[in-house]
C-alpha cells in the first residue's frame, strides 16, 4: 500500500503477484538480514525504506509540487514553498540467482486518494537503476527510487494508492 500525508507521507510498496515476479513483504517486520534462497528459483523483492515525503509547506491556495529524486535531492515549486529536510527516498532490495539479469517495472504516475475523497498525483516516478540491472554475485540489487507529488495549497490528509513494482529475470 502506498501512503501520503502531505504533512506527513509514509510511503509504502506493493508488488504485483505473477509466476516470475518478486513478492513485497511489506506487512514483514524489517531485518538487516539477506533473504533466505526461494526453492522455486523466485525473485525476492523487499521494502527496506518508504518514499517519504514528511512535511510540505504551502504558501495558500493553488498548483504546486514536491519533488524527490532517487539521489536525495528535493526541491518544491508553485504553492508548496519547501520540502521537509527529513523526506527520504524509496529502497527496495531485490534478491534472486546471482548474476541474472533483470527486468524492473514501475508506473510513471499513480493517483493516491484521501478517506474524504479527495485526491492528488505522484508522477514522474524514477529510481537509479542501472539501464540493464543485474543482480551481483550474492544474488542482491539495491535500487532507490522518488517521485513529483502534485498537490494544491488546500491538500490535507492522509492518502493512499499502489505503487506496484514488477520484478522478472530476463
Amino acid at each position: 500500500m502506498f501512503r501520503f500525508t502531505p504533512f506527513v507521507l509514509p510511503i509504502a510498496i506493493v508488488a504485483l503477484p505473477s509466476p516470475a515476479d518478486a513478492q513485497c513483504r511489506l506487512c514483514d517486520t524489517s531485518t538487516t538480514q539477506r533473504p533466505i534462497d526461494s526453492p522455486d528459483g523466485d525473485v525476492q523483492l523487499s521494502v527496506e525504506t518508504t518514499l517519504d515525503f514528511d512535511r510540505l509547506i504551502f504558501s495558500g491556495p493553488g498548483l504546486g509540487a514536491a519533488t524527490v529524486r532517487p539521489n536525495g535531492a528535493n526541491s518544491a515549486e508553485g504553492v508548496v514553498t519547501a520540502v521537509s529536510p527529513r523526506a527520504t527516498v524509496g529502497t527496495i532490495l531485490v534478491h534472486g540467482e546471482p548474476g541474472r539479469a533483470l527486468r524492473v517495472e514501475l508506473p510513471h504516475r499513480i493517483e493516491l486518494y484521501s478517506l474524504s475523497g479527495s485526491r492528488i498525483t505522484l508522477d514522474q516516478v524514477a529510481t537509479d537503476l542501472p539501464s540493464m540491472p543485474r543482480l551481483d554475485s550474492a544474488g542482491n540489487l539495491s535500487f532507490r527510487f522518488g517521485g513529483r507529488l502534485l498537490v494544491t495549497g488546500d491538500s490535507d490528509g492522509q492518502f493512499r494508492g499502489d505503487l506496484p513494482i514488477t520484478v522478472e529475470y530476463l
